[in-house]
């Protein structure tokens, strides 16, 4: 069981970093929310995830389960409402130029 849990931190390094690299690549802040948003969801609920196989069933299991589905839930929401406020306070999303061929 060890491994399995091993794997689900590998598992969520691999997301938080990609989120990461799609911060540091996309060119705005509606282009960046996303890979945030899913980096970290998906990043932090596989590191819960392999927390709740290392640590076995107890109290701690219940807890760390608890705080996942409170990312579950918020992670997504934060993500819109910061959409949603870049957008009412007149941030303009990115928009590709033609180029000629």
């Amino acid at each position: 069981m060890i491994w399995l849990a091993y794997g689900f931190f590998i598992l969520g390094l691999f997301f938080l970093t990609f989120g990461v690299i799609g911060l540091i690549r996309f060119p705005d802040l509606y282009t960046r929310i996303h890979p945030a948003g899913k980096g970290g969801t998906a990043g932090g609920l596989s590191i819960f995830i392999g927390l709740m196989i290392y640590s076995g069933l107890s109290a701690l299991t219940l807890r760390l389960a608890l705080i996942s589905l409170f990312i579950l839930i918020t992670s997504p929401v934060a993500s819109h409402v910061i959409a949603r406020g870049a957008l009412e306070s007149g941030i303009k999303p990115w928009q590709q130029k033609d180029k000629k061929q």
